[in-house]
């Protein structure tokens, strides 16, 4: 069985020390782990969340996305800097939380959000997989896997699909960068699951369970049962975790396009969506 991580954003778009109750909780809905959103790493709670996972079991992961003040491709130099050191920060966040073996997905590779109107140049290319490649060998000092996750068009004109992002770890050339897949993304982007996935093989280092408008996994369009069986056929052993937003969360809500609720809480999203997952996995590729 795969180890089955909770995006915290579903309950918070600013994870301090306030909510670390929301550990313990993800525990009690089934979860073996959460995945946390690193947006103010010199804020961070450290050595607060350190011990609070440690005294419920739980594992973690984290979440970094780029803006316009750390855009790796921005044309200017300073701003492009910029995008090394916040990630730097965050890698040493994530480290001091898991003292390394943990890994960081999301739009981590260009700002979220940046579109130019135009597909993107060479040049574009070259400074990003440059900033990564900086960044990845700076993470792989501290066990940290980092992994870029393809988001739609609307989200990003730079990689959408996951045969782009196995490119862009080639170029960067570093063992500790990989591929984040997410089927909220995948649905709209890739024109087959199950071959996405198997393309992507050793190169998979995360992956985000989403449903085709972030409701509850396995009660839309997702084609779940390819899915699973591209991770089984690539001997997929990483976690699995479940991402949604809720429109609870006003700016989080505004930012992702969430104008309704996809479920009756939050609680119920997680726990019936992880419910879902664990039968399908159960079906496709067994105990």
């Amino acid at each position: 069985m795969h180890k089955y991580g909770l995006e915290l954003l579903l309950w918070t778009d600013n994870f301090t020390k306030d909510r670390l109750d929301l550990i313990p909780h993800a525990k009690e809905l089934g979860f073996d782990g959460v995945e946390i959103l690193i947006n103010h790493p010199d804020e961070f709670p450290i050595e607060e969340t350190k011990r609070t996972l440690e005294e419920h079991d739980m594992g973690i992961n984290f979440a970094v996305v780029l803006d316009k003040d750390t855009n790796s491709i921005s044309p200017d130099e300073d701003v492009r800097k910029n995008a090394l050191k916040f990630m730097k920060k965050c890698i040493d966040v994530a480290y001091g939380v898991s003292g390394g073996g943990c890994g960081i997905g999301g739009v981590n590779y260009v700002a979220w959000g940046y579109l130019t109107g135009n597909q993107r140049t060479e040049q574009e290319w070259e400074w990003a997989v440059s900033y990564y490649r900086e960044a990845a060998k700076y993470a792989q000092d501290k066990n940290i896997t980092l992994a870029i996750e393809p988001v739609n068009r609307f989200e990003t004109f730079f990689i959408n699909v996951a045969s782009d992002a196995v490119q862009f770890c080639k170029d960067v050339g570093e063992p500790n960068a990989k591929v984040h897949l997410d089927t909220y993304h995948m649905i709209r982007e890739e024109k087959d699951f199950y071959k996405a996935i198997v393309e992507t093989g050793d190169y998979l280092g995360y992956f985000h369970a989403c449903e085709n408008e972030r409701g509850i996994p396995g009660t839309g369009l997702v084609d779940w049962e390819d899915v699973y069986r591209g991770l089984k056929d690539i001997n997929y052993k990483g976690w699995i975790t479940i991402e949604s937003f809720t429109p609870d969360m006003k700016e989080l809500a505004r930012l992702t396009a969430i104008w309704r609720k996809h479920a009756p809480s939050a609680d119920d999203l997680a726990k019936e969506g992880l419910k879902n997952l664990k039968e399908i996995e159960k079906r496709i590729i067994g105990d």
